[in-house]
């Protein structure tokens, strides 16, 4: 097995962000506020065996499909036009999460390139890893930029049909981890349309105007005022998809939400059309890097993916990849 090692990029905006070849996760994330005061920003462990072991999705690279698909079953046509069906492995109540048992989050990725300022990190997924088809290389590279933002590119190729929708599940508290719950965290979704989901998280199919509904953060809203509504109640607190754009719409870079605490404003930006909002709800008593207890809702995710579940609903974003093609996307976390 292949040693967990951890990398240091920076900029000279002051960013630092630490990167571990294990799921290519960000391991450390210190970022000033309006005071100067540096903090790490997101949650995580102190030993390597920790970061194996424990809350393995820690600001990973979820892969091949982040989030889920219905019932881990999916139809796909092969290059000769058949109709195949694809298997994967249950780990959410009915459905797959997040790439299978062992996703590109618990894989060790190879360092192809660093800098001062840039890491690539890359990863062969063979035919038949956790029921999906065809040989995929993947490509991540962050970058920290002179003006405070974390750029993660994502690029991916392949040898036969298969799905692909990344993202980094990176699990931020702009009040420095271990600093407690994020009910005074301040979010904002430049998004007017979600997901309705059923009781295991899965979409129906449907797309709903966010107005006069809890799913309505087109307005700043203190997350402790919202994600204890009744409406999130099914899923413990926030775990919800909105619609950044029409599945149709052309790639463009996108602001996706605003996140603001302890005089740190975060900004999402995106090319991909959906934004998974997940606010920690199972972190359950996990002693964190610096000696503190993580709990429920001590952090908030901000996704940025394809809809969850796409493969199964024609007017959602495609997620399937065709050899000859290439995978091309970009999400930022902007500091200000």
């Amino acid at each position: 097995m292949k040693p967990i090692q951890f990398y240091t990029i920076k900029s000279s905006g002051g960013l630092k962000v630490e990167i571990s070849n294990l799921g290519a996760k960000i391991t450390k994330l210190l970022v000033a506020n309006r005071k100067g005061e540096v903090k790490d920003i997101v949650l995580g462990f102190r030993t390597a065996d920790e970061w194996r072991t424990q809350e393995t999705y820690f600001n990973a690279i979820c892969g091949r499909v982040a989030n889920r698909i219905k019932g881990g079953v999916f139809e796909l046509k092969d290059e000769s036009g058949k109709l195949k069906v694809y298997k994967l492995p249950i780990n959410n109540g009915p459905n797959s999460l997040h790439g299978g048992i062992e996703g590109f989050n618990a894989k060790m990725w190879e360092v192809v390139e660093q800098s001062i300022y840039e890491i690539k990190l890359h990863y062969r997924s063979k035919d038949g890893e956790e029921g999906y088809p065809g040989n995929l290389d993947v490509w991540v590279t962050y970058t920290a930029t002179k003006d405070n933002r974390l750029v993660i590119h994502y690029e991916a190729k392949t040898d036969a049909p298969t799905l692909v929708a990344m993202t980094n599940h990176a699990y931020f508290n702009l009040a420095g981890e271990g600093s407690g719950t994020v009910d005074d965290h301040v979010l904002q979704v430049f998004a007017d349309r979600y997901t309705p989901f059923d009781e295991f998280t899965c979409p129906t199919g449907e797309i709903k105007d966010v107005e006069g509904t809890p799913m309505d953060f087109r307005q700043p809203v203190r997350l402790g005022d919202r994600m204890h509504d009744k409406f999130f109640e099914v899923w413990r607190g926030i775990d919800n998809n909105w619609c950044l754009c029409a599945a149709d719409a052309p790639k463009e870079l996108r602001h996706a939400a605003t996140l603001q605490a302890d005089g740190r404003t975060m900004e999402c930006w995106t090319t991909m059309k959906g934004l998974q909002v997940y606010t920690g709800n199972w972190i359950e008593q996990h002693e964190g890097k610096s000696g503190s207890m993580y709990d429920i809702q001590h952090a908030v995710c901000l996704e940025a993916q394809n809809w969850p579940d796409s493969v199964h609903h024609d007017d959602f974003p495609n997620v399937v990849l065709m050899p000859g093609e290439k995978l091309d996307e970009t999400t930022e976390y902007r500091f200000l």
